[in-house]
């Protein structure tokens, strides 16, 4: 009778070891996530909502074998709401894990430098996976990068982030303002800061076409910058077409051929890189410059330079067929 006891005993630990050995089995194996999924667990959801929709779309085979394990090896953290990237393969502690982890899966949107912000506004709009609607931010509050937000997240939301980050890089950036600056504010150094920002796309001259325009401002000379003529009539987006005669003459807040000093605001929302260079502009004696051909400008310091390099610049342009 004893040993018949003991066989019994010893057949219910055997079973008891089994249904453990299935159990981790189950919870630690690979599962059957194909390839690397997006999945969305939506606000309010439970763990037991979570797995049957887990289970509706393929990722593991079971919601009550999930469940079962998950009372078991799980833990007592509660799942986060959000969008989770679920490797492949991920098995049910891994998935279980990632959901407790809140580790939601970012998006990225990029702003880059020298995008106006009703351009911002379009891309803002654009994005699917975004919500919300949004006004036509004030242009040059918003600091070019890429910015990262979560499915579902408000276009209000991403927009103050951006915003907030111009903040912080004036905030930053105006106590290294240098001797040789002509702004008086942070908002000054914004609006030329946005001037340069449109005359070059060359990296490199950026503080050679500040120290230009510093030294204009300095001695009361116009900026007679292009992109001020263009800036009332589109409000930042293409013009597509060359500037008229009557268009260089208007008299406006914003056209600097028609008018000393700056305009009276940014005409886009210029770099950090451009902030910098108003700053702390090159030393310079060159009050005028001419596209060379190669993507960036000829300076000059006197008209007769300035005349010359312009003279180069149209034979070049004769050269192309585009004169």
């Amino acid at each position: 009778m004893r040993r018949a006891g003991c066989a019994l005993v010893g057949i219910v630990v055997a079973i008891g070891l089994l249904a453990a050995a299935w159990l981790a089995f189950g919870w630690f194996s690979s599962g059957p996530v194909e390839e690397e999924t997006a999945f969305i667990v939506p606000s309010g959801s439970t763990l037991t909502s979570a797995a049957r929709k887990l289970e509706e779309e393929g990722l593991i085979g079971s919601a009550d074998a999930f469940l079962l394990r998950a009372k078991v090896f799980g833990g007592s953290e509660p799942i986060q709401a959000g969008e989770f990237l679920l490797p492949e393969g991920a098995s049910p502690s891994q998935i279980l894990a990632i959901f407790q982890s809140g580790q939601v899966l970012r998006r990225f949107v990029t702003i880059p430098e020298g995008m106006p912000s009703a351009l911002v506004y379009d891309r803002l709009m654009a994005e699917e996976l975004l919500t919300g609607e949004i006004e036509i931010p004030e242009e040059g509050s918003i600091l070019p990068d890429t910015y990262d937000f979560e499915r579902g997240e408000s276009r209000a939301a991403v927009l103050a982030r951006m915003q907030e980050a111009m903040t912080r890089t004036i905030e930053e950036l105006w106590p290294k303002k240098g001797p040789r600056s002509v702004v008086n504010t942070p908002a000054e150094a914004v609006i030329l800061a946005s001037i340069v920002e449109k005359e070059t796309g060359v990296a490199s001259e950026r503080g050679m076409v500040a120290g230009l325009y510093s030294n204009r401002l300095r001695i009361g000379m116009r900026l007679q910058a292009d992109p001020t003529i263009i800036y009332p009539i589109t409000q930042g987006r293409p013009l597509g077409r060359r500037i008229r005669r009557s268009e260089i003459d208007a008299v406006n807040d914003y056209n600097t051929y028609s008018m000393s000093g700056l305009p009276r605001g940014p005409i886009t929302n210029p770099g950090r890189d451009s902030i910098a260079a108003v700053l702390n502009p090159d030393e310079t004696d060159a009050l005028y410059m001419v596209a060379d051909g190669s993507g960036g400008h000829a300076f000059g310091r006197t008209l007769a330079e300035h005349e010359a390099n312009v003279e180069k610049w149209y034979a070049l342009r004769r050269e192309r067929g585009e004169m």
